[in-house]
């Protein structure tokens, strides 16, 4: 069998011991690769392609990189893949987004004081992962650092968003939050805080002070990791 006949091969045509559904029972789902992973969920292949063969070529198409399979839409993914029906996709892109979500809860489950920025940083970003426009989100705080709900604020587009101050401050004070802290996050993948980033953070600190409530931090992110005004002295 050569290279090309070996990467084409069918799940039915595979040793009963390699094929994906019996491997993930016989050593653990850990022990799939990526391809593997996505078969089992694809289930079938489109005509003239078998589901192993899909998978690959997803991936490959994708720089092997999953992330950026994620950020993809239906709307996209159906375009860019032809044969792939609307359910196929909206499965894999389902399953993508609750291994985000399932990651991020275990960041959350200890409860962890919420110390500095990278702890933050961790907490957070899943809410940004895959967007390609601005949003603008707030942790509320307890007295001893404890996260008591993260909201959304604000929503916007490539290049900026709006942010009521007002709404900042009275979810704030319907938390009950001793202190919060601001994200956002820049799709173009610059993290340098613009002027009005800067100026916006001002004036939250300042409504907040009268209501005795600290902000701890501004986090901007971006798939290039993350700025935090904190860490920089801009607080």
């Amino acid at each position: 069998m050569n290279e090309l006949q070996r990467n084409s091969v069918l799940i039915r045509d595979m040793h009963s011991e390699e094929r994906p559904r019996e491997k993930a029972i016989r050593l653990g789902i850990k022990s799939l690769t990526d391809v593997e992973l996505m078969a089992i969920i694809f289930a079938t292949g489109v005509s003239g392609k078998s589901v192993i063969d899909l998978s690959r070529e997803i991936l490959e198409d994708n720089q092997r990189h999953l992330s950026r399979v994620a950020r993809l839409d239906v709307k996209e993914f159906l375009k860019r893949y032809k044969g792939i029906g609307q359910a196929k996709a909206l499965t894999l892109l389902a399953a993508l987004e609750l291994g985000s979500r399932a990651s991020a809860d275990a960041r959350k489950i200890d409860n962890p004081t919420v110390r500095s920025s990278e702890i933050a940083y961790e907490l957070m970003r899943h809410h940004f992962e895959r967007l390609n426009h601005e949003e603008f989100w707030v942790m509320y705080l307890s007295q001893s650092g404890k996260p008591l709900a993260e909201k959304k604020i604000g929503q916007g587009g490539l290049a900026g968003t709006v942010v009521d101050v007002k709404i900042v401050i009275r979810e704030a004070l319907t938390e009950n939050a001793a202190a919060i802290i601001l994200f956002h996050n820049h799709p173009s993948g610059n993290l340098s805080p613009s002027g009005q980033d800067q100026n916006l953070t001002r004036k939250i600190i300042e409504a907040a002070k009268l209501f005795d409530i600290r902000v701890n931090d501004h986090i901007i992110l971006s798939d290039n990791g993350y700025y935090s005004f904190n860490d920089q002295g801009k607080m």
